[in-house]
This record gives structure tokens, sequence and C-alpha cells, in this order.
């Protein structure tokens, strides 16, 4: 294994590590999901360039489409839940409240 994918493994290991075990506020959990899509995404741009194939490059662009939806999605959600309670503490969020 290559440096290089090593680095891309380790980076979505560790975002996804900090969303299963630092799970208090909806910001870094938000912040743990983007940052696991940019160490999928920049190894799938990576990808069409080392095997030359041009009929993958549009995959890369749309997993950025879905990753700036979830981004937005998720801010909108931050915006709510703090204006309806008070913080962004994932505890007081309960589902069954709803």
């Amino acid at each position: 294994m290559s440096p290089l994918h090593f680095s891309f493994y380790s980076a979505f290991t560790f975002s996804s590590l900090g969303l299963a075990f630092h799970r208090t506020h909806l910001i870094s959990a938000l912040l743990c999901l983007e940052s696991m899509m940019l160490s999928m995404f920049i190894p799938l741009s990576m990808w069409p360039v080392q095997n030359q194939t041009p009929s993958f490059t549009i995959t890369p662009i749309l997993m950025l489409a879905f990753s700036a939806c979830e981004a937005g999605t998720g801010l909108a959600m931050l915006v709510a839940s703090t204006r309806t309670h008070g913080s962004d503490h994932l505890h007081n969020l309960n589902l069954l409240q709803c």
C-alpha cells in the first residue's frame, strides 16, 4: 500500500472514529461527515488520472454535489435545532419528542 493510499484510508478512519466517539455537538458530527466526504473525494478525483480513463471523471463531481447538499441540510438542521432547543448538543435531540 502506498503512503498516499494509507493517508486517505487513515483520514477516513479517523473521521469515522471521531463521528462514533465524539458525538457531543451537532457541529462536530457535521465536520466529521465533511472530512469523510473529503477523504473519499480526493482519491475519486485522482483515480481517473492514474488509470487514464475519461469515463469516470463525472463521479467526483456528483459526489461533491451530494456533499454540498449534505452540508446545506446539516447546517439547516443545526440552525433549526439551535433555535428550538437552545443548543446544538446531540443529547438534547430526541426523535420520540418530534
